[in-house]
């Protein structure tokens, strides 16, 4: 057939240019690595030298920085891009679309605020799909009263808002994006929606000020009936409302066009019964769509982040639908972008490398990991279905489940499923649904799809398919990636580890790349002992890597130059800054020397029993003058935390021995000769210390709320103080 024709793909799929020049360039790095590897080997010291202990540490520290750099290089080897079809699924199964499902999960309204979480859930009631196919369903694990009456205003605001997104064929489809980005020329129709939108908003943000809902507002609405003095986010029945039912014909628009289902649902908590966090919502989520709408496709989002793309289901059902790979796709991943990071992502909150790089590789052998937003999911995968060749899913449309029930009769039996003993004795969390008992529910639940047979395709369009909110402190940022480097480490040392459990299941290539961030956590041990121990031996005056005339200086010359000119290029490829990279540079260090360690910790003492893992809430929100520092890239420290103490410990201490390297060789007028044997050594430290010039500066100099407090200052110096104290002693 010809171009669009029936037997015409719905997607197509072609190989990252430049990959033979890169393997070469690569290998070629290998072999400087080896070469490195050679030199420590030859020329350890002998027992009783100078410098042997930390001598061997180099060694075990470059040999896993040499493993894990070939990890990394498995996501760069097979690079894949997409590119979907949208107008021929349309010419084709636009009467025969499948229902969508889409899950919003919300758990606390003071950290994810009620105005945020529904501008999320109008961004994608508005999306451009048939809306008698599309449910939308917001899970509150946090019981709150006020997202119920927030989720109430946005159904009535939907009504003007939906037809107006069609109209003027609106992008982004959440109505405060939308009115922050530039003017429109439908001036008169656009005054009237912001009208609207603004009054839905203040009337939203009076109820969060008085922090309960009025009389009377309650006495409108019989959901408010289920809140009773004694509830609590723990501990509560389940509370379902059918805000809006789409099969009802009166449920419609202000142009007289249906509107999609709308449910609201507070699932059953009690204190004796673990919740078991956002899974535990998920799945509950599963089982009451598939008793109101049942949907054969699900696309969960996170509560911030709101759809940019109005088309970006139909993109996700390109590869679904496709006649002749569909069939063998579990899930289809979209990208986590960012609305608010700022020009020079200073806290390299846009996981650029990631997002532009890393996942087409992973796409290459069998698909991208399952990151817990903006995915969309067959129903089937989700509930346990394993892949067969000769099975092919029907997706197309049939009439909903529960046509014929009534609303009170559906929301009654929907309830039971939300309970908190539902899930007792079956599969729920093991073999069906999200998987239970690890902080990366996602992670995990995508790779038990993937070595059930499935595929996972990554679908990342010109236009973002969603937008969020990033971390605006660096706090925030740390705690963010201590979960994240936990639950992977988890996954690895687990029964599910990619390295085992995958084995013969998945691909060699996506065993690899799982394991390069299920490893984000070990790398906390040789990093720190890399960011240390050569600027204690500086101090001393002991080389541990070869002098400028040796040729042993080349293999470690030409691996720091080609890595971070490649890793340079590769960010600036990808739409980064200058500025960009070196704070990407600032926190993969932070990242290492703090969020990791602790993660790595955690993960021990949970695997002995001392301690459980748990699932931390990233704020949404910021104070003013918090945000203001943010817009202005002035770092934020604020609060006092244990991982300030290690970063600025190691800051600290590299500053000290550089400063009394230099004075000692300024003292014995050695200056040149010394700069030749130690050359890698003041670079090594000299580069610390630059990088942490922004925690130098809340250290001593700043007086804002974001500089860092006192306390960690003491501390900091007090193990600088023993650091040095103890280095003295081992070397006596």
């Amino acid at each position: 057939m010809g171009e669009g024709g029936i037997n015409s793909p719905l997607f197509e799929t072609k190989r990252a240019e430049g990959i033979v020049l890169y393997r070469l360039f690569a290998a070629s790095i290998f072999v400087g690595i080896c070469l490195i590897w050679v030199y420590r080997v030859s020329h350890i010291p002998k027992a009783g030298e100078d410098g042997r202990f930390g001598w061997m540490g180099l060694l075990a520290a470059e040999l896993w920085f040499g493993f894990y750099w070939l990890l990394t290089q498995v996501s760069r080897w097979n690079r894949v891009y997409r590119h979907t079809f949208k107008d021929r699924l349309s010419q084709r199964y636009e009467e025969e679309l499948p229902g969508v499902d889409i899950f919003v999960c919300t758990a606390d309204p003071t950290i994810e605020p009620p105005i945020m979480v529904i501008n999320t859930v109008l961004s994608v009631m508005a999306y451009d799909y048939p809306p008698e196919k599309l449910s939308v369903y917001l899970s509150d694990d946090g019981g709150s009263e006020l997202t119920c009456y927030a989720l109430l205003k946005a159904a009535e605001f939907a009504k003007h808002w939906i037809p107006y997104c069609k109209k003027y064929n609106v992008e982004p489809r959440s109505p405060a994006a939308y009115f922050a980005s530039q003017a429109s020329d439908n001036a008169g129709d656009l005054t009237l929606i912001k009208r609207l939108y603004k009054d839905m908003e203040n009337k939203i943000e009076s109820a969060v000020k008085l922090g309960s809902i009025s009389e009377e507002v309650r006495s409108k609405h019989k959901c408010f009936s289920q809140w009773n003095a004694y509830l609590s986010p723990r501990d509560h029945d389940t509370i379902l409302q059918i805000v809006i039912d789409g099969r009802d014909p009166n449920a419609r628009d202000v142009e007289g066009c249906g509107l999609p289902t709308l449910v609201y649902l507070a699932r059953e908590k009690r204190p004796q019964h673990h919740h078991n966090f956002k899974a535990g919502s998920m799945n509950a989520l599963i089982r009451v769509s598939s008793n109101i709408s049942n949907g054969k496709v699900i696309l969960n989002v996170d509560c911030d982040m709101y759809s940019n793309n109005s088309t970006a289901i139909r993109d996700a059902l390109c590869f679904l639908m496709d006649e002749e790979k569909g069939h063998e796709i579990a899930f289809v991943q979209f990208p986590q972008n960012f609305e608010n990071v700022t020009k020079n992502d200073l806290y390299s909150s846009s996981l650029r490398v990631i997002s532009e790089v890393e996942f087409h590789g992973l796409d290459g052998y069998g698909g991208p990991l399952y990151v817990g937003s903006g995915c969309v999911h067959r129903r089937d995968t989700l509930c346990g279905r394993k892949f067969s060749k000769g099975c092919k899913s029907e997706m197309k449309w049939e009439n909903r489940k529960g046509e014929e029930t009534s609303i009170p009769k559906l929301e009654e039996s929907s309830k039971r499923l939300a309970s908190c003993t539902f899930e007792v004795n079956t599969q729920w969390g093991k073999e069906m649904g999200l998987k239970y008992g690890c902080p990366v529910e996602d992670v995990i639940t995508g790779l038990s799809i993937q070595c059930r047979g499935w595929k996972s395709v990554y679908c990342n369009p010109t236009r973002k398919a969603f937008l969020g909110v990033a971390p605006t402190t660096l706090p925030q940022t740390l705690v963010q990636h201590k979960r994240w480097s936990e639950g992977d480490f988890q996954i690895l040392v687990s029964k599910y580890s990619p390295a085992l459990y995958g084995h013969g299941k998945i691909s060699l290539g996506l065993q690899l790349g799982y394991c390069c961030y299920c490893l984000w956590a070990p790398n906390c041990l040789a990093t720190l002992f890399y960011t240390i121990l050569p600027s204690l031996y500086l101090l001393k005056g002991i080389s541990v890597f070869p002098q400028i005339t040796s040729p042993w200086f080349i293999p470690f010359a030409y691996v720091i130059i080609a890595k971070y000119t490649w890793s340079f290029g590769e960010f600036m490829w990808s739409g980064g800054t200058m500025l960009g990279w070196w704070n990407d540079q600032r926190i993969w260090l932070y990242k290492r020397t703090s969020s990791y360690l602790f993660a790595f910790i955690d993960t021990i003492l949970h695997y002995l029993g001392y301690s459980d893992s748990g699932f931390v809430i990233t704020a949404k929100v910021a104070d003013e003058d918090v945000s203001q520092r943010y817009e202005k890239e002035i770092m934020e420290f604020g609060a006092s935390s244990p991982m300030f103490v290690i970063l600025a410990t190691v800051a600290l201490l590299n500053l000290y021995c550089l400063a009394g390297f230099l004075k000692e060789a300024i003292a014995r007028n050695g200056t040149v000769g010394v700069y030749e044997t130690m050359a890698l050594q003041i670079l090594l430290c000299g580069v610390l210390i630059v990088i942490n010039l922004p925690l130098y500066e809340a250290l001593c100099l700043r007086k804002d709320n974001g500089k860092m407090p006192s306390s960690v200052v003491f501390k900091s110096m007090a193990f600088v103080a023993l650091s040095c104290v103890c280095s003295k002693l081992l070397n006596n």
